[in-house]
């Protein structure tokens, strides 16, 4: 099985995730479909086939879970602040334009939150390289160069 980075904070997330579901979420769907069942005939209930989906999502959801978390190796966070490595906090510039990114394990990679993938074209380019060091990534629109300024 692949090891899968996670931050501690990622980690916690996914175990009260997992809690949830395997209590309140198996609740709720058992309440669903004892509703459902009420309604009667079980081979013409939509409500009964809709509540078996998402039965059938939810436990799906609990296993990939398990999976992850049993997989999951924490990003230790390490004296070793002049290189880009995976849990860094990477400050980059590009023209006039400076961005601040965490890089993490492609599970918890959210770019809307900066949070960028060390398997992502820009993640790849960073890891590895050491503060001041510039980058280069090729996108569809070209290519684009950054600065590293600073890493946390």
């Amino acid at each position: 099985m692949d090891e899968k980075y996670l931050t501690q904070e990622g980690l916690d997330k996914l175990k009260k995730e997992l809690e949830y579901l395997k209590k309140q979420g198996r609740i709720d769907v058992a309440e669903q479909l004892k509703e459902a069942i009420s309604f009667g005939d079980l081979s013409e209930n939509a409500a009964y086939d809709e509540a078996k989906e998402n039965q059938a999502n939810m436990e799906g959801k609990i296993l990939e879970l398990e999976r992850l978390i049993s997989s999951a190796k924490v990003i230790q966070e390490t004296g070793n602040k002049g290189w880009v490595q995976i849990g860094s906090y990477v400050t980059i510039k590009e023209g006039a334009t400076e961005e601040r990114y965490h890089v993490v394990g492609e599970d918890e990679a959210n770019p809307m939150e900066n949070r960028i993938s060390f398997k992502s074209p820009l993640g790849q380019a960073l890891i590895n390289k050491p503060q001041g060091a510039e980058v280069e990534i090729k996108t569809p629109k070209g290519s684009l160069k950054y600065k590293i300024l600073k890493i946390e």
